[in-house]
């Protein structure tokens, strides 16, 4: 009676240690985590910026159509003699379809101008009007560059959803590592506490002459192999609150180390879905069209039609026309007449168009290859989202097999313990028992991790980036 009793003190003792270092920690949730992540951690903050140099690089496409001024002056005085003054300033407007607008007004005096330069004494004016026939009438240069950086702008964006996904997965990871390393130890401590209490019972009986006394050698073999465990584990626990810490940041940049007291939530399988959105998406209503790299696959392959466009447009022959209205008084309407222009037409056509075949070859090597990786991309993701739906079918079933595998080994080890107070049974036995219930709850797990990281998986598969975090 007085070694049960003893027995029955010293587990309460340590039940209540063991809850009063519970109530001291502080738990951090999974959805407060990702959240931290989402918002302060470098590489996020870094896809960010790519929408921003999306918009950037927009803004400088463009600026291929912003009016421009363009002023040239010069002059020549040399030993008394005005060679020349020249003064040239043309207002541009460069518009859709290689049409431009201009304004100009032109001053020459000297004693050595050429004399098609010779204007009247207060200058001539001319507005008029410059037109790309053929090639880059179409499309050019300029056109192409702002269909492209629209393109690029909105690829950004699918680019950076692909980026956080990728970035919240690699925390999502680490954070049931650390779970997993958590109830690791914890699952070790236990199994210590009691192979502690059996040791000071089995000393006990062995002080009172109930047992032999070799037997508490062999119960203080189980305490050493559970401290040893725990041991192992809590570094294991430290390696992963470490790994952990990779993605905790705050505001202006600053890493933030988790602590000791700090433990991850026991209770997570409720709040992975909901957290990752991958909640109420069942493998009937899953559809690849909205799928962020598939996007930015698709966009990517708009681009380069546009170059293709761009490239076999430069076959055509290059004419650029000009004609200009000439006038004296540019503020009196009618004295722009058709009899006074200054007009004329440019051709050119190189004879092989070696150099332009190429262009078009490669610009259709490098669609059809962007083609060629939508393609295998779209059959990739499918068939990985197919496969993970029909693992995590089957992870319910295992978890419900392994949770029964545990029950029915504790209750053989509690079989065991009381054939043991009734003298039927061995110490030998009762460490077999609960090693073997050891390892199944270490399989449990372990099992569970794998299940969270698959769940993990298709939230990565199908590239969410959460709006709730």
């Amino acid at each position: 009676m007085r070694v049960k009793w003893y027995l029955f003190c010293t587990f309460f003792a340590i039940s209540f240690l063991h809850h009063a270092q519970e109530a001291d920690s502080l738990v951090l949730n999974f959805k407060e985590y990702l959240g931290y992540v989402k918002k302060y951690h470098p590489i996020v903050k870094q896809a960010q910026l790519n929408i921003g140099i999306g918009q950037a690089e927009l803004m400088r496409s463009r600026g291929g159509f912003d009016p421009k001024i363009e002023v040239d002056y010069e002059r020549k005085k040399f030993t008394g003699i005005d060679y020349w003054d020249r003064l040239n300033a043309t207002f541009k407007i460069p518009t859709w379809y290689g049409i431009e607008l201009k304004a100009n007004f032109e001053q020459n005096e000297g004693d050595f101008i050429n004399p098609d330069e010779s204007v009247p004494a207060d200058g001539l004016y001319s507005a008029g009007i410059s037109v790309s026939l053929a090639r880059g009438s179409w499309i050019n240069e300029r056109m192409a560059t702002l269909r492209k950086a629209k393109f690029f702008r909105e690829q950004t964006k699918a680019d950076r959803d692909v980026l956080v996904n990728q970035t919240l997965f690699n925390a999502s990871l680490a954070y049931f590592d650390w779970l997993q390393a958590y109830r690791e130890s914890q699952i070790y401590g236990d199994f210590l506490n009691n192979a502690r209490i059996r040791f000071q019972g089995i000393k006990q009986s062995a002080l009172v002459g109930d047992i032999a006394a070799i037997d508490t050698v062999e119960a203080k073999i189980a305490v050493q192999n559970r401290a040893l465990g725990l041991e192992q584990a809590k570094v294991k626990l430290m390696k992963s609150a470490l790994e952990l810490s990779n993605f905790l940041w705050l505001g202006d940049n600053l890493p933030v180390e988790i602590q000791p007291t700090m433990v991850p939530d026991l209770y997570v399988e409720a709040d992975i879905d909901a957290t990752l959105e991958i909640q109420g998406k069942p493998l009937d209503s899953f559809t690849l069209q909205n799928h962020p790299k598939l996007r930015s696959l698709d966009l990517k392959i708009d681009g380069l039609h546009v170059e293709r466009r761009l490239k076999a447009n430069k076959l055509l022959p290059r004419i650029d026309l000009e004609y200009n209205f000439l006038t004296e008084t540019p503020d009196q309407i009618g004295t722009f007449e058709t009899q006074e222009y200054k007009g004329g037409i440019n051709f050119y056509f190189p004879l092989f168009l070696r150099k332009e075949r190429g262009d078009l070859k490669l610009a259709k090597f490098k669609l059809q290859e962007a083609r060629f990786e939508y393609d295998n991309a779209q059959l990739e993701i499918r068939n990985k989202v197919l496969a993970i739906y029909r693992e995590l079918e089957s992870f319910e079933t295992q978890n419900g097999l392994i949770a029964e595998v545990v029950n029915n080994y504790r209750r053989l080890l509690n079989a065991e313990e009381r054939k043991f107070s009734f003298g039927e049974s061995s110490l030998f036995l009762i460490n077999s028992r609960e090693s073997k219930l050891i390892d199944s709850e270490l399989k449990q797990n372990a099992l569970q991790n794998r299940f969270f990281t698959t769940k993990a998986m298709l939230f990565r598969s199908l590239a969410v980036n959460p709006k709730n975090l």
